[in-house]
């Protein structure tokens, strides 16, 4: 029986691989896809150019991991051009703008062969028979001691068998096209619905040219177009390192529906935005398209719907293990950090990392461990009400100092002690106690990552649009030291209640021994 079965090659995947091969693990990898790299897509220009048609940029100062592993992998970067004039359109048939000389990428880098030489790299180091492509999941059972898979390889059916899984693959999907058997808790299926895919929406064109004629002129390559009739929303320089091999780049501003209504003109309309943008000499350019919306193994039906939210990503749920810690969930959305970028993917395949070095907890646990993952996640969704309500009673009797602060810290502590008291009712069974901590510390605990800093700034959110606090400034925009001193005493009550957890689950381990020894000598 197999060990570990990942299931999505994207990064997160083939860094959970990787680890997993240089600790001797028994693992396999399946993806959908006749390809590794998931949202990592590079193609070569007839130059010889490397284009990124998927994820492209990183952000050194906050994408240390990405960073390391691009050092360890022997992989060099360079920065994204953002010299020269910026140049915009409000109106389809109005006069191109000039918008200034200032960087657009906020210091980002390109990788030297493009992302796809990341992929290339991660999995040279994996053992070819243990990657399987072409392998589509379409449900998963519980069977106890292990896990049973469901795939369709070649249009044949396949049953593998694990003891673990881990789904690296966008939350939606598995809420779409995976069955589930017994299915999850509501609460994490509204989770994996919930949760967009980054970019599963969008289309990127990637245009080469023989020379970077733009820079020439002065231009950066930089555009950005608002009016409806855009087919690209935002342009950008996509040459290589040195500028020899030229390229532009754009995203559509096009809908997923738009462009399929319009696939067979795309490539003229195209053309013609390029040329009012930057002339005549973009005109001959060579087109490399690629529409994420119409790859079934990234964009899910609800990713095709309208949303003005901002995606949120690292849902507490996501990150717990289910089924016992037979079933885990990975990819970039489930990031805490970076979610939606490589980085996240990232993060999420060392929080992996740490949940399958831990033993699989007994069905009992697991069963019970799930009940409480879904009441904290329900308790972290009315915490902001109740934060509104504890400010308005502070208002109501006169207080004017600290509001803030303390109706946030008087929200969390009443937070830690309903769930302490939630957790003293659970019917949990002995577990180990190494060096004064449970094995069952982190499973408990690992339904609030994330929930003070999240809190915080929904509180802060909903400050600066509260009428009743205009009157009082310091807590209607809260200053960076004021920030802080709230961040540290919600962190004092974290570290205050992740103890009494320990605490109580070590207490229950040492009086089931102690109920052990009494009846070994009844």
């Amino acid at each position: 029986m197999l060990d570990i079965a990942i299931v999505g090659g994207g990064l997160c995947g083939l860094a959970l691989a990787r680890e997993l091969q240089r600790q001797g693990r028994d693992y396999r990898l399946f993806e959908a896809r006749p390809r590794l790299g998931g949202r990592i897509l590079t193609r070569l220009a007839g130059s010889g150019l490397p284009l990124d048609l998927g994820a492209g940029w990183f952000w050194p100062d906050s994408h240390p991991r990405l960073v390391r592993l691009i050092a360890e992998l022997g992989l060099t970067s360079f920065p994204q051009h953002d010299q020269g004039r910026v140049v915009g359109l409000e109106e389809a048939d109005g006069k191109l703008q000039d918008l200034g000389d200032a960087p657009v990428h906020n210091g980002a880098l390109r990788l030297a062969g493009g992302m796809g030489a990341l992929v290339e790299a991660l999995a040279a180091r994996l053992a070819p028979e243990r990657l399987q492509l072409g392998w589509v999941l379409w449900a998963v059972e519980d069977r106890g001691a292990h896990v049973e898979l469901h795939f369709r390889s070649g249009g044949e059916p396949a049953v593998v068998a694990a003891r673990r899984v881990v789904l690296a693959m966008p939350p939606r999907l598995v809420h779409q096209q995976l069955r589930l058997e017994p299915p999850l808790d509501a609460s994490v299926h509204r989770a994996l619905a919930e949760t967009p895919t980054w970019m599963a929406a969008e289309a990127k064109v990637l245009v080469s040219f023989p020379r970077p004629f733009w820079r020439a002129a002065g231009l950066s390559g930089n555009g950005f177009a608002r009016h409806e009739q855009a087919v690209l929303g935002e342009l950008f320089d996509a040459c290589d390192a040195e500028g020899y091999r030229a390229a532009l780049g754009g995203f559509a501003a096009l809908s997923a529906q738009q462009r399929e209504t319009f696939r067979l003109g795309l490539p003229m309309l195209i053309q013609s935005q390029l040329v009012q943008f930057f002339g005549v000499e973009a005109e001959p350019g060579e087109q490399y398209f690629h529409d994420w919306a119409t790859e079934p193994y990234t964009c899910s039906a609800l990713d095709l719907e309208p949303s003005h939210r901002e995606p949120e990503y690292g849902h507490p749920l996501l990150g717990l293990a289910h089924w016992g810690g037979k079933l885990l969930f990975g990819g970039t959305e489930t990031a805490r950090q970076g979610g939606g970028y490589l980085e996240g993917a990232l993060e999420a395949a060392a929080r992996l990392q740490g949940q399958l070095a831990q033993a699989p907890v007994s069905p009992v646990n697991g069963e019970a461990l799930a009940r409480f993952g879904a009441w904290v996640g329900a308790r972290r969704a009315a915490a902001l009400a109740e934060y509104q309500r504890n400010l308005q009673r502070r208002l109501s009797l006169q207080q004017r100092a600290q509001l803030t602060q303390r109706a946030l810290l008087e929200t969390v502590e009443q937070v830690y002690r309903d769930s302490l008291r939630q957790l003293e009712e659970l019917t949990l069974e002995t577990a180990a106690v190494v060096e004064g901590r449970s094995d069952l510390t982190p499973a408990v605990l690992a339904p609030f990552l994330g929930f003070n800093d999240a809190l915080l700034e929904e509180a802060l959110r909903f400050n600066r649009s509260s009428c009743a606090l205009s009157n009082f400034p310091s807590e209607h925009e809260v200053d960076p030291e004021y920030r802080h001193t709230i961040r540290r005493d919600l962190a004092a009550a974290w570290r205050e209640f992740a103890l009494a957890a320990n605490t109580h689950l070590v207490g229950r381990a040492g009086l089931a021994l102690a109920s052990a020894a009494v009846a070994g000598h009844a």
